[in-house]
């Protein structure tokens, strides 16, 4: 080491302990790291565990590079909770960072214009963020030049082997190699085995082929504070009874990971009336919410955050005590990042694993959000070259795919130049595209193998941190010692008969409110706008959602299997539905919507609950030309519902005499759609009021 090199290590010693603390030291592969981007200017890839300080290496080369007169550090970041923590952890150091994202749209000026006068040292962006037209065009060239370091944290999401695969990563690839030789360039991140940490260490590589590489640094992933354990109980009541009475017995405060929504705001509920501090976290929760309930946990003010996976990477409170996750992830890979949140500070963290028999069902839902077929793709192009430029919401209107998997598959299409994100929406460039099935096939077949790894997980008698370990391809896994597996101490599944009741009643406990549609979708030429008042229908119920941890079993089950009677325990429960829905006026008729794949189930609850309940069947809505079919977007949906959903003329006239509100039965509501425009029909023939029921919604 050469005497400038030393004095250089000496220094970036100085840094980290303004950082983190007094008694903080470089690891050997973190100066091995910060020499590499600093003196040599290299591309560096850091694959290593949660906890083992990959943000101290950029902000300690941040720094360094500053002092040699070099620009910013531009930091590509995932989550506006890794922003912030961020941000706080460079403040201590004196290292002065700003982000954009998409909760301060108002600063962007401001920040724009320190960046440009030298007043900031780190600024953190999205991946989203480098797809803005504006920013693309006009912000990301200059700092593109400018920067001192280029960042890139979570770096698994560059590859489509990532468990995580965000389309706007992939972005990323592009930026590299227009990159002026010399600028550093640093990926870091926890969770990558050999074929991604290949992958994105290929796509690191400078294109002038004047550099050694990429360096890679992976280390081994044990944590030696996690003690892993799995208990398999039966059924949803038990797990929620199991889980509610062993958070008394944890440590400190951690997080209790679900698959959805839905379960993360019905657990944390029955956790509250059990007298725990809880609360529910997901990606739908408000912002100002979300960081208020980190600030609780963080501050040990609460027990846990019940959470979907939207708490996840980033979220850095060292002493968690513990993670549950009711439900298995559907991957190693993301299961060993998701428990990496605990025991970075404590000695010992439990993570408890409760998988449920409905787990399959969500990952099957999930894995179906892939990449649609050629055939919609080549829609999308075809309206796109025929149109111009064309905002999301009229593409909605031709191209049959939900919104979220239509800019997906935009952003997916953008990266591999087939189209462009400009002000007012997309366009096509004319460029050459071919659809890429080997590679989709190849990260399907991935999924299925990441899969049934989770599954190996659950019933193995071996070590599980060595399982895990061994997922992600580290060869130095051994037996952790710890696990229930290696001590052979495994957690009893016991529950007093009483708790489970208790479990089992608040799971059963019926009816979610329905939203009634206000506002037609965009892109329809002659419906716009908010939908008129006395056309419109009156919020509604139904039994449950379909993915609750409670109903949502039981409703899964009726629709996968043959049409038939709705059974007298869910009937019984829709009748506790009518008793406790606090209706302006009773209704005094039913009319159902016809169903082509379930008419015994539909057409039978509404005969049925007409007569328990004392109301007039009136009869069902009727097709024009056989069911409108499946359709994954509104605009879609409704284009297809008007053109096939009519009123028979005796039911229209039975309406007419009807005199009082109408109830609308239907088995499911998914867009909301069906019951919105055969509500319009109904109200349009007469009725003061219709109030849609469903068994089911899948929100």
């Amino acid at each position: 080491m050469t005497e400038a090199v030393a004095m250089m290590r000496e220094e970036a010693e100085t840094h980290l302990r303004a950082l983190a603390g007094e008694h903080a030291r470089l690891r050997d592969d973190q100066w091995t790291a910060i020499e590499a981007l600093v003196v040599e200017r290299r591309r560096v890839l850091v694959v290593q565990r949660t906890g083992w300080g990959k943000s101290a290496v950029y902000f300690v080369a941040t720094a360094l590079l500053r002092e040699l007169g070099e620009g910013p550090t531009v930091i590509v970041s995932p989550l506006l909770a890794l922003m912030r923590n961020q941000i706080a952890a460079a403040e201590r150091a004196g290292i002065r960072a700003v982000t954009i994202n998409s909760a301060n749209p108002e600063e962007w000026e401001e920040v724009y214009g320190r960046v440009a006068e030298g007043l900031v040292d780190v600024l953190l962006v999205s991946p989203e963020r480098l797809n803005n037209p504006d920013f693309r065009d006009n912000v990301l060239p200059e700092l593109a030049e400018s920067a001192g370091l280029v960042v890139v944290d979570e770096a698994h999401c560059i590859s489509d082997w990532g468990h995580d695969f965000r389309p706007d990563y992939r972005r990323l690839a592009t930026l590299f190699e227009e990159l002026p030789p010399g600028i550093p360039v640093l990926a870091t991140t926890a969770t990558a085995n050999a074929r991604v940490t290949r992958d994105v260490a290929e796509q690191l590589r400078s294109p002038m082929g004047d550099d050694e590489g990429t360096l890679v640094l992976r280390g081994p992933l044990e944590r030696d504070s996690l003690h892993l354990s799995v208990v398999r109980l039966p059924t949803a009541e038990q797990r929620l009874a199991w889980l509610a009475q062993t958070l008394n017995e944890l440590p400190g405060s951690g997080i209790v990971y679900t698959l959805t929504v839905a379960a993360a705001h019905e657990i944390a509920s029955y956790l509250r009336e059990q007298g725990h501090e809880v609360a529910a976290y997901s990606g739908q929760t408000e912002p100002a919410e979300r960081l208020a309930a980190e600030e609780a946990l963080l501050n040990n003010k609460i027990k846990a955050l019940v959470a979907t996976s939207a708490l996840g990477m980033g979220f850095d409170k060292p002493d968690l005590g513990f993670v549950i996750h009711v439900g298995a992830p559907q991957s190693p890979v993301a299961y060993y990042q998701q428990v990496g949140r605990a025991g970075r500070g404590v000695e010992r963290a439990e993570v408890i694993l409760l998988p449920g028999t409905e787990d399959r069902d969500i990952w099957a839902y999930f894995t179906s959000l892939a990449f649609p077929p050629e055939q919609v793709v080549r829609a999308t192009l075809g309206a796109l070259e025929a149109g111009g430029v064309m905002s999301t919401q009229a593409l909605e209107t031709v191209v049959d795919l939900s919104r979220s998997r239509l800019e997906m598959m935009l952003k997916v299409l953008d990266v591999d130049g087939a189209v462009r994100r400009v002000k007012g929406g997309w366009t096509a460039t004319g460029e050459e595209w071919a659809y890429d099935a080997e590679r989709y096939a190849r990260i399907a077949a991935e999924r299925r193998a990441e899969q049934e790894a989770m599954l190996g997980y659950l019933t193995t008698t071996e070590c599980r941190e060595e399982y895990l370990r061994r997922r992600l391809d580290d060869d130095a896994a051994t037996p952790c010692g710890r696990c229930d597996n290696c001590t052979g101490r495994h957690r009893s599944p016991e529950i007093a008969a009483v708790a489970v009741e208790s479990a089992r009643q608040t799971l059963s406990r019926p009816g979610v409110e329905v939203e009634a549609r206000r506002q037609w979708p965009t892109g329809l030429q002659d419906l716009s706008g908010r939908i008129k008042p006395e056309l419109g229908a009156e919020p509604g119920r139904a039994l449950g959602r379909l993915t609750d941890i409670g109903w949502g079993n039981r409703l899964r089950e009726l629709f996968n299997g043959p049409d038939t009677q709705l059974p007298d325990d869910m009937f019984k429960a829709v009748i506790q539905v009518l008793a406790a829905w606090d209706w302006k006026e009773r209704p005094v008729a039913v009319v159902n919507v016809p169903s082509a794949s379930r008419p015994q189930l539909v057409r039978g609850f509404a005969e049925r609950l007409a007569s328990v309940g004392r109301l007039t069947y009136l009869g069902e809505l009727g097709y024009r030309a056989g069911s409108p079919g499946q359709q994954f977007n509104s605009a879609k949906r409704v284009q297809a519902i008007r053109e096939t959903l009519a009123m028979p003329k005796e039911l229209g006239a039975a309406i007419a005499q009807c005199g009082g509100p109408v109830l609308l039965i239907d088995d499911r509501v998914d867009t909301g759609w069906t019951m919105t425009l055969g509500a319009a029909l109904i109200r349009h023939a007469g009725a003061p009021a219709v109030l849609p029921l469903a068994l089911a919604t899948t929100s």
